[in-house]
């Protein structure tokens, strides 16, 4: 029931993203006439604040909502309209300035969760299905797809157990702790659709922010007690005659090898868990302090000391500016600048009118959040898509393309107007989104244009124990070096040995070429899935905790199936699989990331795109809705 003062719905709206009052309001009470054209946003302003809305519309907008929540609140508060699924494509429609299709609205509809229920649930329980039936599976890893797998499981009656390698849940974001980390999707996209918060602190949550949510999530869905902490998996076999996976692990650092057994193992170790150091001649006759960004110290104190930074993607851009307010001097070795697309909230906390829309006002939250998550949906997607006949060097992969860059550059013109060094330095000449594009608010720039900080863009030649030499031999003298050098994000599953049917050893067949289907399952390894496995990271187009639970629901659909059937393996078959990736790999050359010229962490030794998916969200929620029996090869 919605209960408020005046004062509270004015304070409320003072601060509210107006473009998703008027759709909440339109939910709420089934008056579609709310939904007025002279007060929708434009799609290509979406990004601005308030979408663009003159303030004219914004004040218009504010009058009607504030009118519409009075005359609601005092004729009972309680929604007695259920919206048909047209009415809702309606809704999402206006909501962001453009035509929805009708294929959205059971996607977004189960994303949102608009009427406060979790669709994604499973629907069965293996004790309706298989109550005779004995069927464990292992998860290997306590991260933000762990904590998911292990919870669907459980809601399935599914024996499991969670084997993570560190103290503590939260994989990424218990691991990296330097100064400045913190998510670049918002907050109410990068959480988990049946855990939704209303008191978010932030738009963009801080490390600690969102370690504390999924130590949240394990708790309120009681998932320690299935977690082994401190347990590295050593090797995993799958036994034929057992239909099976014997599992070897080591409990500790120094512990003696165990071995557990389960009919399916899950695999959410992720891609971004392995720091990459480079390789420089002399790295290590560095006489000071010397670590990777993953890796930060926990009583590092940077105050009056001279420290190098190498690296200038996601993790460099965040740090940088943190640690150059104690620093006495920062050198930064920039190999390739990044992209940013500013974000001027990116650091701001959520107001409290806004969090009291959140908590007060029925089915805000969602429609807010469904605001968020379309800008994702298809993001900039079309952008990225090369053209054959385009001709604009590196810069650009098509005419899309370049009217993105030409807003991207509005940016960097505006931030070194005065600094045409800085603007020469800092400018990317490849395409965007050929490389992860990194979130900003101002802080990179004013951080660059302190006196203290130098942004070094010659080749470094080499290391000395004194600090870093570059090609043109300038020795710059460090007391600390910080690697924001990124992960070896192409060794998927390194270092864990997975043998499967016939003796296969799954690091030799992929030999550095990384494939799954659906990201999900490998031929010859039965009963195995992957989480955030190969070609389901996202560039331009969603959020990853979406992917994982397009991944979590088709691994359940798997193991229903199985239960079911009475089947006790399935491979995935050779041809289904290489048909998919033939596909991804043709439709990832396509793409901005893709072009040849461009070197990134999306790329494996080869050259090939092994990390990203190069389709809609929508077409990967499509495929993962159930498992096709056909796909596989079945046991019984």
């Amino acid at each position: 029931m919605f209960q408020a003062t005046d004062a509270e719905i004015d304070a409320g709206l003072h601060e509210a993203q107006l473009i998703a009052v008027l759709p909440t309001l339109a939910y709420l009470t089934g008056d579609f006439t709310l939904l007025r054209p002279e007060l929708i946003s434009q799609p290509l302003l979406a990004a601005q604040p308030q979408g663009g809305l003159t303030a004219e519309q914004q004040e218009a907008i504010r009058l009607l909502a504030r009118q519409t929540l009075i005359k609601f609140r005092d004729s009972g508060g309680v929604s007695r309209h259920q919206c048909s699924q047209s009415e809702i494509q309606d809704i999402m429609s206006y909501t962001v300035g453009a035509f929805v299709s009708d294929d959205y609205v059971p996607l977004m509809l189960e994303e949102l969760s608009v009427a406060g229920e979790d669709l994604r649930q499973p629907k069965w329980s293996r004790e309706e299905i298989a109550p005779t039936r004995s069927f464990k599976v292992l998860i290997v890893g306590a991260g933000m797809s762990g904590i998911l797998a292990g919870y669907r499981l459980k809601q399935a009656g599914i024996d499991f157990e969670i084997l993570e390698k560190n103290a503590d849940v939260g994989g990424t974001w218990l691991e990296n702790t330097y100064p400045g980390c913190r998510v670049d999707s918002a907050n109410h996209v990068y959480s988990y659709s049946f855990a939704q918060r209303s008191d978010w602190p932030l738009h963009f949550s801080t490390q600690d922010v969102l370690l504390e949510y999924f130590r949240g999530c394990v708790e309120k869905f009681d998932l320690a007690t299935s977690i082994q902490f401190q347990t590295q998996v050593k090797e995993m076999e799958w036994v034929e005659a057992e239909s099976v996976w014997r599992v070897s692990i080591q409990r500790g650092s120094h512990g003696p090898i165990e071995v557990l057994y389960a009919q399916a193992v899950i695999s959410a170790v992720g891609q971004l868990n392995r720091p990459k150091m480079p390789s420089i001649t002399g790295r290590e006759s560095f006489s000071g302090q010397s670590f990777h960004s993953a890796n930060w110290p926990d009583s590092l104190d940077l105050t009056g000391k001279s420290v190098a930074v190498i690296g200038t993607g996601a993790s460099g851009v965040q740090l940088i500016p943190e640690i150059a307010k104690a620093a006495k001097s920062v050198s930064i070795y920039q190999r390739t600048p990044p992209w940013l697309t500013p974000i001027a909230h990116y650091h701001d906390k959520i107001g409290i009118g806004l969090q009291w829309l959140f908590q007060n006002v029925p089915a805000y939250a969602q429609w807010y959040r469904f605001l968020l998550f379309w800008r994702t949906t298809e993001g900039v997607l079309a952008s990225c898509v090369v053209d054959p006949d385009w001709s604009d060097g590196e810069a650009s992969v098509s005419a899309a393309n370049r009217h993105l860059r030409d807003r991207l550059l509005l940016y960097f013109d505006a931030v070194f107007a005065d600094r045409p060094d800085l603007h020469e330095k800092t400018v990317p000449k490849y395409a965007p989104f050929s490389k992860r594009v990194a979130l900003d608010n101002g802080s990179w720039a004013a951080c660059l244009r302190s006196d203290h900080v130098e942004l070094i863009t010659d080749r470094i030649d080499h290391i000395e124990s004194s600090g870093i030499v570059d090609a043109e031999g300038t020795l710059r003298t460090a007391d600390v070096i910080i690697y924001a050098t990124g992960f070896e994000a192409s060794d998927f599953l390194t270092p864990m040995r997975v043998v499967g049917r016939d003796g296969a050893d799954l690091h030799k067949m992929w030999n550095g070429e990384a494939r799954a289907y659906l990201g999900i399952t490998i031929p010859h390894f039965p009963n195995f899935y992957c989480m955030y496995g190969p070609n389901t990271n996202i560039v331009a187009n969603g959020s990853i905790i979406f992917f994982s639970e397009c991944e979590t629901h088709y691994i359940l659909g798997c193991i229903e199936e199985m239960l079911r059937s009475g089947d006790s393996a399935w491979d995935i078959k050779l041809d289904v699989h290489d048909r998919f990736n033939e596909r991804v790999d043709q439709g990832n050359k396509n793409m901005a990331w893709g072009a040849v010229s461009v070197n990134s962490w999306y790329k494996n030794s080869s050259g090939r795109v092994a990390q990203n998916w190069p389709f809609t969200m929508l077409e990967y929620w499509q495929l993962t809705r159930r498992p096709e029996t056909s796909d596989y090869l079945r046991t019984h």
